[in-house]
């Protein structure tokens, strides 16, 4: 569905992205770990058109999408979920739901089933839809923010750090959270800091370091890589 070849991306004249090379099912749940710096959010941002490679190419069922503008990548069905959430403070939950549905690809669940689909998924957002967002709890915002993503339809929907800054019983709720996501055919690409919780949500797993993939398995495998082990899950 996404295949991502030899990008190269650049901040200014640094090169942070060296020809990176990764891939993602139909139907997969992958996830890219790594340090702070290893070049995981600008692969993110690259694939949804917020930043541009020099070279290389992003294709994205069977269509060569990193041409293109962010809000075409989001009509075609590829949604980012951002790190830090992104709200607006002063808007209103309502508000931030019905933003995430300007762009939505066509095809799949109509607007009204999306907005009764993150109601039914997220109850509190229902109840609090006319509080303003920058007052909600940080577990709530990041409901919201991946309400607002699923409103736009996402074929593959990539989450940022989704778990930064929660409470253990919130993580929790959202490793369920991007189960239920993954059982309703939504294709995952999860960049998360907890590497544990990443691993045993994915099927396969890209380790970066310095913008290069350094490692690529199963899950399962990353999971009892003693290099892995040592460098991120503190074992």
């Amino acid at each position: 569905m996404l295949e991502v070849k030899d990008i190269v991306v650049r901040y200014g004249r640094r090169e942070v992205i060296h020809e990176l090379s990764l891939s993602v099912a139909d139907g997969e749940v992958v996830t890219l770990i790594g340090s702070n710096g290893a070049g995981k959010t600008t692969t993110l941002k690259s694939i949804s058109g917020l930043l541009r490679p020099v070279s290389g190419s992003i294709v994205f069922d069977g269509e060569r999408i990193d041409t293109m503008q962010p809000h075409d990548i989001i009509a075609r069905g590829v949604v980012q979920v951002p790190e830090g959430r992104l709200l607006f403070p002063d808007m209103s939950v309502g508000e931030h739901i019905e933003l995430g549905g300007v762009r939505a690809r066509s095809g799949g669940r109509t607007y009204s089933e999306r907005v009764d689909w993150v109601h039914e998924m997220f109850p509190i957002l229902l109840e609090r839809r006319d509080q303003k967002a920058g007052t909600l709890s940080g577990g709530q915002q990041q409901m919201l923010a991946i309400a607002r993503g699923l409103m736009a339809n996402p074929r593959c929907l990539m989450l940022d750090e989704p778990s930064l800054g929660l409470a253990p019983i919130m993580v929790d709720l959202l490793a369920d959270t991007i189960r239920s996501l993954h059982e309703a055919g939504i294709t995952i690409l999860l960049v998360e800091q907890r590497v544990d919780l990443a691993l045993r949500l994915a099927h396969r797993g890209y380790v970066l370091e310095t913008g290069r993939v350094v490692l690529e398995e199963r899950a399962e495998v990353l999971l009892e890589d003693p290099r892995v082990k040592a460098a991120y899950l503190g074992a």
